[in-house]
């Protein structure tokens, strides 16, 4: 069976996840598939408008493929700096792709499906999506674009999001611009045909099969988000949520509690940067780096060891405490790669 699926629909050019027993998680060849694609049909004048959902089972894509990354970044490196490689560049030509893309963000969208999604001119969301970057639980950070994305949500949403791991729904995504349209689940055929019969006009397939999302929860909380993650600095917002004396900032301090403080130092510093980014390739370089660095430390290992292999959910961080992740710890991730090992847009 293969792990992609893309074929040509008349005017349309179709990118299909197919790993259904992982829920879609990206591996390499998937992410040189899907670059191989978008190069053909670039200078294929009859493929007007690119389509990229999930085949069987749930999805949309769960991720990357971690337990592959943990076992190279336990050696040399060399096959997780080689999967980050293509698929920042996977993400880099969904972001500067001349001809729209669509992507159906229909089930869960974490991690690498964010990467996926989120580049595409129009981004799906249904009563089914779950959308979250979770990389603080296993030691990772929200890459593949996250810096950029996440830094750009209103107030200091992106940091909550990117700190605690929370889960949207698809109303959420839409309040927060996310997702462009909210469609009930059981239009998306609908949808796509009639993007097929009409690619000039996605926007108004789109637009006439969208309903109106329920009330997105997380605006509730906005000017608390907004108030305990004002700081640039971890151990201040512990502070604030310790001293709030609330029920949610309680709850929210022992969620945080349990992630890796050295990657969350890691995406705070992150989004901090990417919002001043130039460019989006720009940003791709620098997660690359911060990623080839991450990927062998001792939290990355050992977050996918409790969360994935031995399931425990009881990882060990090292250093436990956000006061022992020394600013120096930091700027080694941060170090710029050689201009020779260096990621490039390709």
């Amino acid at each position: 069976m293969n792990d992609l699926i893309t074929t040509v629909e008349g005017p349309v050019g179709r990118i299909r996840l197919n790993r259904p027993k992982a829920l879609h998680a990206l591996n390499l060849a998937m992410c040189e598939g899907v670059l191989d694609a978008l190069e053909a049909w670039r200078g294929d004048a009859s493929v007007q408008a690119i389509v990229v959902d999930h085949a069987e089972g749930r999805g949309f894509c769960a991720g990357g493929d971690i337990r592959m990354l943990a076992a190279s970044g336990a050696g040399d490196g060399a096959e997780a700096r080689a999967f980050f490689h293509a698929e920042y560049r996977m993400n880099h030509r969904l972001f500067v792709y001349a001809k729209p893309i669509v992507a159906f963000m229909d089930g869960i969208t974490m991690g690498g499906g964010v990467g996926l999604a989120l580049p595409c001119a129009y981004r799906v969301a249904t009563e089914n999506t779950k959308f979250a970057m979770p990389e603080t639980g296993i030691g990772l950070f929200p890459d593949v674009g996250g810096g950029w994305y996440l830094s750009r949500l209103p107030g200091r949403i992106g940091q909550y999001l990117a700190l605690t791991g929370h889960r949207l729904d698809g109303a959420e995504c839409v309040a927060l611009g996310l997702a462009t349209h909210y469609l009930p689940g059981d239009a998306l055929d609908t949808a796509k045909a009639r993007i097929a019969a009409t690619p000039q006009d996605i926007a108004g397939v789109l637009d006439a099969l969208s309903i109106a999302p329920p009330e997105a929860q997380i605006l509730a909380r906005r000017d608390e988000i907004d108030r305990l993650f004002a700081s640039n600095v971890l151990e201040e917002i512990y502070a604030a949520l310790d001293a709030d004396g609330g029920e949610w900032a309680a709850r929210t301090l022992a969620t945080l509690r349990t992630k890796s403080p050295q990657t969350m130092k890691v995406s705070l510093r992150l989004l901090h940067e990417g919002a001043a980014m130039a460019s989006f390739a720009d940003e791709m370089k620098q997660e690359y780096a911060v990623g080839a660095h991450v990927v062998q430390r001792h939290d990355f290992i050992e977050g996918v060891r409790a969360v994935i292999v031995d399931k425990d959910n009881a990882p060990r961080w090292d250093p436990a405490t956000p006061e022992a992740v020394s600013d120096h710890v930091i700027d080694q991730i941060f170090a710029p790669l050689p201009e020779a090992e260096a990621w490039t847009p390709g």
